[in-house]
């Protein structure tokens, strides 16, 4: 276990089942994990992400009406900045430069600011209503579309963020359009704003997204609006750390990765001769236990930022299928899949999960979890400096008792004979921590989707 993650080894995720790698992508991971101190996982996850925008706007599945490509979004997540995200990016790109040599050097971006800019980036032709005019400059009464600008014709675009902290920033401020352009793309890729001064649009644009940043900085930056808002959850979070320690470096030649080139090229060949993507009707059955436990409600911040699991879990499902050049999700492929989401949503549980999204609330539930004997409304009243007034901490301690994190006691009296209320949390305080080492589905209260087989876990530890 590293340094960087012992202070936090009680709430880290347990590394995915094995079944998450599956495959040509699996193979991948294989052969660079141990010439590499990135996480497997960030490895793993990053060559979906490249291979799914790669193939562009092609393959898909259908959600009742709704089309599904394979754009992802992701965001690393680490405990510190050595966390060797960078590293991991670094290893999958050096792989995709070969496969795909133009997309690559084209279709690579960074600096997402504004809605604007996103769309600037993936622009259909703009074309401006003008009025056709003779010699002399005089009108004649008609008009033609002229066209400035010729947009883009590769409609792919990777959006690689080291510091995904900075979109979030900038997101915050008022009238961005950012948050709101970035769920076009996931949804539909048919970009627009209402700006008035900005005529660019896109249609059918392809965007995926890799972000890297630091826990910390994530729940500094990211807005409780962003959180709620369906932002999240069209994110795939991902805690990575150090795999392991290296002082010389790896080895690994370009001519040990020229098979595993060859075979993403054929896959990438493959993908863009489909179209529609069908499960297997072998695992009907599966599907819809899958379904069932990918849908279940969750309550509070998590299940704000893990709504839409069964959507997120195919786009993955898919992308197995097309690395294995098959056009219909098979057993394995959603089994993979599946294994993949469970270690997002336990990510999710580290980052998110002691909140609800209510800044009076979590301001509460963590004085609470540092009081073992718990606090009367006195004591939760200083942790505003008495700033807030009696109804707004009833309103918030009301959020904790129906998220089933806080609980009144038995009516009691102060020291002059007046009522007093005594606020605790439920789990997680100083008298019910828990042992370290506790298995992940333990200790965070979920249930696992039963999909994915207990296989040996494999190396992405701290």
């Amino acid at each position: 276990m590293s340094s960087e993650t012992i202070s936090t080894a009680r709430q880290w995720p347990d590394p995915p089942a094995e079944e998450a790698y599956h495959g040509l992508a699996g193979d991948v991971v294989r052969a660079i994990g141990p010439h590499t101190e990135a996480s497997r996982v960030a490895l793993l996850i990053q060559t979906l992400v490249c291979l799914g925008n790669v193939i562009g706007r092609t393959a898909y599945f259908m959600a009742e009406a709704s089309r599904h490509f394979m754009n992802i979004y992701v965001v690393l997540v680490g405990v510190t900045s050595m966390g060797r995200k960078g590293s991991s990016w670094a290893q999958v790109l050096r792989l995709f430069r070969v496969v795909d040599p133009d997309w690559a050097k084209h279709s690579i971006q960074a600096g997402l600011s504004s809605g604007e800019g996103l769309i600037w980036a993936v622009r259909d032709p703009i074309k401006r209503h003008e009025a056709i005019r003779e010699k002399g400059n005089r009108a004649t009464g008609d008009y033609q579309d002229v066209e400035i600008d010729s947009g883009v014709s590769d409609k792919r675009l990777l959006v690689f963020e080291s510091e995904f902290a900075s979109p979030l920033q900038v997101m915050a401020r008022e009238g961005n359009t950012l948050s709101v352009v970035m769920r076009q793309a996931w949804d539909t890729g048919d970009l627009f704003t209402m700006t008035k001064n900005s005529p660019a649009t896109a249609t059918g644009a392809h965007v995926s997204i890799v972000g890297h940043i630091t826990r910390d900085e994530l729940r500094r930056e990211l807005s409780t609006t962003e959180m709620g808002n369906g932002f999240a959850n069209r994110f795939l979070w991902v805690c990575a750390t150090r795999s392991q320690e290296l002082p010389e470096g790896g080895n690994l030649t370009d001519a040990d990765l020229s098979p595993l080139v060859e075979r993403l090229k054929e896959s990438v060949q493959f993908a863009q001769t489909v179209g529609e993507m069908k499960r297997d009707p072998a695992i009907k059955g599966l599907w819809a236990k899958t379904y069932h436990e990918l849908t279940a409600g969750r309550q509070g911040l998590l299940g704000a930022v893990t709504s839409r699991a069964e959507a997120q879990t195919m786009r993955l499902a898919c992308i197995y299928a097309l690395l294995d050049k098959s056009a219909v999700v098979r057993k394995e492929h959603l089994l993979a899949a599946v294994a993949l989401w469970e270690y997002c949503q336990a990510s999710a549980q580290f980052i998110f999960g002691d909140t609800v999204g209510d800044p009076m609330a979590d301001t509460i539930l963590q004085g609470l979890r540092g009081a073992p004997d718990g606090l009367d409304r006195t004591a939760i009243s200083a942790l505003f400096k008495r700033h807030k007034g009696g109804e707004e901490i009833s309103r918030a301690l009301t959020v904790l008792r129906e998220h089933g994190l806080a609980k009144v006691g038995p009516p009691s009296q102060d020291a002059t004979g007046r009522p007093r209320e005594v606020w605790s949390a439920v789990g997680g305080n100083a008298n019910e921590a828990k042992k370290e080492g506790e298995p992940n589905s333990r200790r965070t209260g979920s249930t696992k989707p039963e999909t994915a087989k207990k296989a040996k876990k494999g190396g992405n530890r701290k």
